[in-house]
């Protein structure tokens, strides 16, 4: 016999946590609908988020509408107590604390604006944290490992494709652009470009997260690798603005940049597989390494919170506890091994 659909999308007897999060609830009522559109819109259009961020601002609505839809819950009734629930059972199916987290965030969000519209009395979501988890540290590139990659050549490589990625490895490592920054250059500057370079200034203009110009120096090397791809860029030049082209003229996409730089890693020797993002860690890294410039090393990196760059200082620690280890004659003495540890 088949067993009849709970009503407003409950949770049927026995279901796990894992088919409660992941099932297909109901669709939400017209009014709780159109507010989260009315949302989705402002983080959009007023906020000015990346279309990848807004993504992931639906994806989390949506899975909040699937627990609202399954306990048959509109906006305004959900309460704290439900979302700790919602919580464990996302942590007991098996997802990260950093999801969780990005989860918690879009629904703090929703109900923040929800609260200045007047559609919600309080923050259900605002108590709400998701389970510790230890953070990882981001992966950087040694200082010998980064001027080897900046330094590969390849003789048998199309010359415009080598000059290409010459660049590519250049700016992400010499500047520390994100991906995005770095796709987004244009040949020229113009009303609707989203980044370009003044070769004579040594200088990148890029607009980053939230909407947000900076300016980055952009060193010898890197201009010198930009000039070289130009003039190769002709042979492939249609009529697009973009800086990084592939074979047919078209901006280039970061599935194929990432791909490329793989390669490249390998090529020149690296163990270690490279991406964008890492040669960016590297830039940080290593300027924080050379200056003790914390604040610097934000403003180049267009951090909006200075705690996003002090991740750089542990990195730092690290290198440093490295060279202590390597260097100092005492270092490697522990109690027991020579003199006898003397009291304190």
């Amino acid at each position: 016999m088949k067993r009849r659909a709970s009503p407003r999308g409950r949770r049927a007897p026995g279901a796990g946590a894992d088919a409660d999060v992941g099932a297909v609830g109901v669709r939400w009522a017209p009014d709780d609908l159109t507010q989260v559109e009315r949302y989705l819109a402002h983080v959009t259009y007023e906020k000015r988020l990346a279309p990848r961020t807004v993504t992931l601002y639906r994806l989390g609505l949506e899975r909040l509408e699937r627990l609202c839809g399954r306990e048959g819950l509109h906006l305004a009734d959900v309460r704290e107590a439900q979302v700790r629930r919602w919580v464990a059972q996302l942590h007991a199916a098996g997802h990260r604390p950093s999801g969780i987290a990005l989860i918690l965030s879009v629904w703090r969000g929703l109900f923040a604006w929800l609260g200045r519209e007047a559609v919600v009395g309080r923050n259900p979501v605002q108590g709400v944290r998701a389970p510790k988890a230890g953070k990882p540290l981001p992966k950087a590139l040694g200082v010998e490992e980064a001027v080897q990659l900046a330094a590969h050549t390849d003789a048998d490589a199309d010359p415009a494709l080598e000059a290409r990625d010459r660049c590519v490895v250049e700016l992400l490592y010499g500047s520390g652009l994100r991906l995005a920054e770095l796709l987004g250059l244009d040949v020229a500057a113009s009303d609707g470009a989203r980044g370009w370079i003044d070769q004579q200034a040594g200088e990148a203009h890029v607009l980053g997260k939230g909407g947000k110009w900076r300016t980055v120096p952009v060193g010898g090397p890197a201009l010198q690798a930009l000039a070289h791809w130009l003039e190769q860029r002709t042979a492939w030049a249609r009529e697009d603005a973009a800086v990084f082209i592939g074979r047919h003229g078209r901006r280039l996409t970061p599935q194929c940049l990432r791909q490329r730089l793989r390669e490249r890693g390998r090529h020149a020797g690296l163990i270690t597989p490279v991406h964008p993002h890492m040669l960016r860690h590297s830039f940080a890294s290593h300027v924080l390494q050379s200056s003790g410039d914390l604040r610097g090393v934000q403003e180049l990196l267009g951090h909006a919170n200075i705690g996003t760059t002090q991740v750089y200082t542990r990195l730092d620690f690290q290198h440093l506890a490295r060279v202590y280890e390597a260097a100092h004659p005492r270092a490697g003495v522990r109690p027991g091994d020579g003199e006898p540890e003397k009291p304190s």
